[in-house]
């Protein structure tokens, strides 16, 4: 359907306004919305996370006034909605979302089961598994000396503080073990970080399109986003200024290196400039360096921060993780920053899991030793997989463009036309999972014309997931699309 700001089970009500600036891409026939098409859109944006459970609707009168459309039609969607499961009346308080058994949200569904469908939807290799499994041999020899401790570490354990502090200090960034907090992923790094800095009601300032679970972090605070543009040129700094100096937001979040999804490279002189404009204005500037390492044909960026004028840098959070390098599933993050935010984080963290896994940690010491050796296996086969992509893609679906990516995991492909969303769903029914732009809008209903294609699966699984799309794009693109249910997330 469409992104937007997510309306959580705290604010209680949703507001007629808001509601339909998120179903702004709704079908409609002859200029006016049905109500089947009014009950899909709330029911699609409930399971992707865009409307959270258990908040209010707007009354009938109110949302039909504002819609412009008949108060028998949004009844008439009400009572679907409930038929369904997707909502609940109560007398005198209204009507609320719910959601019916066997169905969640995007957001915190699990991976499908293995039934022949190709998943692209996830922007992520598997694990380099003769390093992993030297990694996980050397992590038990080590494990005894630590067997004898409680085990909580919340700022997680000193040998990988050290040794993700010594990566920055040859990055070229000087780093101490106590600028260094380890988190369970970049995500988590992230929400730390955004919960502790902002606070409901606050501006952040992201890039449009940016990563999905991101922008769901700033929602679910509650920032409220200002957007600016990356487009194939990459950024106009000019931009990001006037926007710091006009919205004055309290945080910006970029991702600079390889950017997720459409892997451009920030270049130096405009990095500079991004800072200065942060310098001027007192922004925190939150740095999403996860893609930094996957290089693909230029040499990895230094830090963002170690380019900081004297003063700036305490402005200045970088998130990391394991995640795109090497593999997900040890859930191994990182946040860098001043000594004394580190604390904070550490301090904001213990309510919530009071510190990550010993045994991932240890074994995340080893991955990390072995850093060049895995990235000198798996840059090339990216390389190779993303020109077989590219190649498939121009026998099989011609019209189509894209910009080759200096690094990252995905081509950001443009359509053509808005066809992302309906595409998405004719490709799941021919065995494909992938994202339209639409997930990584900033805005509602932006990056319709867009679709994220990563490049993470051997050649030939590739070619035949180009196939499955190219038959699922000669089929019929039903606009109105009836969700499935299936669960749906992005990576």
């Amino acid at each position: 359907m469409v992104n937007g700001p997510v309306v959580h089970g705290m604010d209680r009500t949703l507001g007629s306004r808001q509601l339909a600036g998120l179903l702004s891409a709704a079908p409609r026939t002859d200029g006016r919305l049905g109500y089947r098409a009014l009950a899909d859109g709330v029911r699609t944006l409930l399971l992707h996370g865009r409307i959270a459970l258990h908040v209010r609707l707007p009354a009938e009168r109110e949302l039909a006034s504002t819609l412009g459309i008949s108060r028998a039609t949004v009844t008439a969607a009400y009572d679907l909605l409930r038929e369904d499961g997707f909502a609940r009346s109560r007398r005198g308080a209204g009507t609320w979302t719910e959601l019916p058994d066997g169905h969640r949200p995007a957001n915190v569904a699990s991976f499908p089961a293995d039934d022949g469908v190709i998943d692209l939807a996830v922007a992520a290799p598997g694990a380099p598994e003769p390093q992993l499994s030297e990694a996980f041999a050397e992590a038990a020899g080590q494990l005894a000396r630590h067997a004898s401790t409680p085990g909580y570490h919340p700022y997680g354990i000193t040998e990988l503080r050290a040794a993700v502090a010594e990566r920055f200090t040859r990055r070229g960034l000087p780093t101490l073990p106590d600028q260094i907090l380890i988190t369970n992923g970049a995500q988590q790094a992230l929400s730390l970080t955004l919960g502790l800095l902002g606070r409901p009601g606050d501006r952040i300032l992201v890039e449009n399109p940016s990563y999905p679970n991101a922008l769901d972090t700033m929602r679910r605070i509650g920032l409220r986003t200002t957007p600016v543009p990356v487009t194939e040129d990459g950024w106009d700094p000019g931009l990001i200024d006037g926007a710091l100096r006009q919205a004055a937001p309290r945080l910006a979040y970029l991702i600079p290196d390889f950017h997720n999804p459409t892997g451009r490279l920030m270049p130096p002189e405009q990095r500079l400039a991004v800072l200065e404009s942060v310098r001027a204005t007192g922004t925190w500037l939150v740095v999403d360096e996860t893609m930094t390492d996957i290089a693909l044909e230029v040499p990895s960026a230094v830090p963002f921060a170690s380019l900081a004028p004297r003063g700036t840098g305490e402005q200045i959070v970088t998130v990391g993780s394991l995640s795109k390098t090497h593999w997900g599933g040890l859930r191994l993050g990182w946040v860098r920053a001043g000594s004394r935010l580190i604390t904070e984080l550490a301090t904001a963290r213990v309510p919530v899991d009071m510190g990550g896994s010993v045994l991932n940690q240890l074994v995340a010491l080893g991955l990390l030793a072995r850093t060049d050796q895995v990235l000198a296996e798996r840059l090339p086969r990216l390389r190779a997989q993303r020109d077989a992509l590219a190649e498939s893609l121009g026998r099989h679906l011609p019209d189509w463009r894209w910009k080759s990516p200096q690094g990252g995991l995905s081509l950001w492909i443009d359509l053509g036309r808005p066809i992302a969303s309906p595409l998405a769903r004719a490709a799941l029914a021919h065995g494909v999972r992938i994202e339209g732009g639409a997930r990584f809008g900033a805005d509602p209903g932006t990056h319709e014309s867009r679709l994220r294609f990563p490049y993470t699966l051997a050649p030939e699984v590739l070619d035949e997931a180009v196939r499955r799309v190219a038959a699922a794009l000669d089929g019929r693109l039903d606009a109105a699309g009836a969700d499935t249910g299936r669960p749906r997330w992005v990576a």
